[in-house]
């Protein structure tokens, strides 16, 4: 087991099975020495964790724990391509979508979840750029989606 995936179960996670694709894409790929993920929506089991809006029927608090398991899905991603956690230098980039109310503005928050769970599991390499949006919707009527860009 790496380091990496110890640090995940020490934090009370585990890294699950990636999801199967919703339509025409892979996961995660690799160019050069970056892998990008495909947007990965709060799937647990295979299942969508919750759906709706975030400052509707979906809490800022849970979209939160939601974003938090979008980057952990994100993460099993880029294990299907590099195949050990470990060989990731830094977190380059995370991108979050918040399906949201229309008065709702507390995006940065949400996706928070994604980043501090990253800080928490990479330290120093695990602080990156980021860019939070709210949108009308997402797929499934998710209410969180991230993808994450990392150096390896």
């Amino acid at each position: 087991m790496s380091q990496i995936e110890q640090k995940i179960i020490d934090l009370g996670f585990v890294l699950p099975e990636t999801s199967k694709p919703l339509a025409a894409y892979i996961p995660a790929v690799q160019s050069g020495n970056l892998v990008f993920t495909s947007g990965q929506l709060p799937m647990v089991d295979g299942s969508l964790a919750e759906t709706g809006k975030v400052g509707g029927s979906v809490s800022p608090e849970r979209a939160k724990e939601l974003a938090t398991v979008c980057a952990l899905n994100a993460l099993a991603a880029v294990k299907t391509v590099i195949g050990d956690l470990d060989k990731i230098k830094r977190v380059v980039k995370v991108v979050g979508f918040v399906s949201s109310t229309p008065d709702f503005s507390g995006q940065p928050g949400v996706v928070n979840g994604a980043s501090e769970f990253l800080g928490a599991v990479f330290g120093d390499k695990g602080i990156h750029a980021r860019s939070a949006v709210g949108v009308a919707v997402l797929p499934l009527d998710a209410p969180v989606e991230i993808e994450l860009i990392v150096e390896i």
